[in-house]
C-alpha cells in the first residue's frame, strides 16, 4: 500500500507585507499561501496543523491547532485546497515548516510534511 503522505503535494508561497510591518519596533509581517494537492486515489481530510516558525535569532515558535483558517477541508482525488494566512516575526527574516495531520477516507491517519520556506522581504536574501 502506498504511503498516503507521498500522494500529497504541499506548495507554500510567502510574501512580505511592508505596510503591516514596523521594523523600528521589530515587527515584520508576512502572508503566505499554501496549496495542498491530493494526487492519491481517495479523499483525504486535513484535521490539524503543526508549524515551526523560526526567526533569524533561531528562536522557534510552535503553532498547533485544528484545521487551517477555521476549516478542516476534505480534498478529493485530483483536487487541491488553497488558503492564505500570516505570520509575524521579530526579525527581518525567518523560516516556516511543519506538518498537517490528515486522515484518509478509510480512516488511516498520517502526517503530510510542509516543506520549509523562507520569510524575507524582497532583495534581502541574494
Amino acid at each position: 500500500m502506498t504511503d498516503p503522505a507521498e500522494q500529497i503535494e504541499i506548495t507554500p508561497v510567502a510574501m512580505f507585507l511592508e505596510e503591516q510591518s514596523d521594523p523600528e519596533n521589530h515587527r515584520f509581517t508576512f502572508a503566505y499561501t499554501i496549496e495542498i494537492a491530493n494526487h492519491g486515489a481517495e479523499p483525504v481530510q486535513l484535521l490539524a496543523r503543526h508549524w515551526y516558525i523560526t526567526n533569524a535569532n533561531d528562536e522557534v515558535q510552535e503553532v498547533e491547532g485544528p484545521g487551517v483558517v477555521g476549516v478542516q477541508p476534505t480534498i478529493a482525488p485530483g483536487e487541491a485546497f488553497r488558503y492564505s494566512s500570516g505570520a509575524i516575526l521579530e526579525t527581518e527574516t525567518g523560516t516556516m515548516h511543519g506538518a498537517y495531520h490528515m486522515v484518509t477516507a478509510d480512516g488511516m491517519h498520517f502526517e503530510a510534511p510542509i516543506p520549509m520556506f523562507l520569510l524575507a522581504p524582497p532583495r534581502t536574501i541574494h
